[in-house]
């Protein structure tokens, strides 16, 4: 399997989306980058603040698109066509309401089931192949309530079950930018984790 030479975060840029729901992207590879001991930095040609994480010898670029959620291909198709990255070596990092907060899964390719920046990633790069990991923030019960929900805070019990998931996804981040999405998947997805 090929390495993981990109990852993307999926948000919205700016302070006050910072907190919320559809951030967890942001919030993954913010955590990522800081065990890097790497900080983002901007680069307006790609619309996006990027950040170099070296993990066991392996070498992949982190993305936070601030184009804003629903036009984050944009900023995704600027960077993987500038560094000519193919799709397999791509992972989106996004926000997943049909899992539980606390539940993180692994899978590769799928549609966009209603997320917008997924949507806009799928138009702009012509496939749906890249890899995602699904950070699950629950379903407030019914779509009219969907966007209001994933632009609040969660409570504090949640974003700390959530913070949870998010750092037993990061023990994994060596096997997956090393391509062992196999093995990743089987250590992410065991139900002790």
């Amino acid at each position: 399997m090929p390495a993981i030479q990109l990852i993307v975060g999926l948000g919205n840029p700016g302070a006050e989306y910072e907190p919320t729901r559809h951030n967890a992207g942001f919030w993954f590879v913010d955590e990522l980058a800081r065990r890097c001991q790497q900080g983002f930095r901007t680069e307006a040609r790609f619309h996006s603040e990027i950040a170099r994480c070296v993990l066991e010898g392996r070498e992949c670029r982190l993305q936070k698109p601030q184009t804003f959620m629903n036009r984050s291909g944009q900023a995704v198709r600027g960077l993987t066509q500038f560094f000519r990255i193919p799709i397999e070596q791509i992972l989106v990092v996004h926000d997943e309401l049909d899992l539980p907060a606390g539940t993180i899964r692994l899978k590769k390719g799928g549609g966009h089931g209603g997320h917008n920046g997924l949507r806009d990633l799928i138009s702009q790069l012509g496939s749906r192949d890249f890899h995602r990991l699904r950070v699950g923030i629950d379903h407030p019960g019914h779509k009219d309530r969907v966007v209001d929900y994933v632009l609040k805070k969660p409570g504090k019990q949640e974003r700390r079950v959530i913070d949870e998931a998010i750092d037993a996804a990061l023990e994994v981040m060596p096997a997956v930018i090393g391509g062992h999405m196999d093995k990743a998947m089987h250590q992410l997805h065991s139900p002790n984790k």
